[in-house]
């Protein structure tokens, strides 16, 4: 039941996700999907953790409801990242 919560929410991009940007590799992570701040929250550490360990700079981390394309965008490779971009569901009429 969890896990049909879950894809509903990311297919409208209601999902919460964290995103970390890292430098060295200039890079950004999303770990998800999740029902909640809250549970994106407590497993953020964990990420954190695993990407130090790989020699990974993290410069910044967000908990945030987006709907990503790709679960890693490396910038080195010229892949782009739109922080400006509207979230996919907005609530606004």
């Amino acid at each position: 039941m969890k896990e049909i919560l879950i894809n509903i929410l990311n297919f409208f991009g209601l999902a919460w996700w964290v995103e970390v940007v890292t430098q060295n590799p200039d890079c950004t992570y999303y770990f998800g999907p999740f029902i909640t701040s809250l549970d994106a929250e407590a497993q953020k550490s964990g990420y954190l953790e695993d990407l130090e360990i790989e020699g990974a700079q993290v410069a910044a981390v967000f908990i945030k409801r987006c709907k990503p394309v790709k679960l890693t965008i490396d910038e080195e490779l010229g892949e782009r990242i739109d922080r400006k971009a509207s979230p996919a569901f907005s609530g606004q009429a």
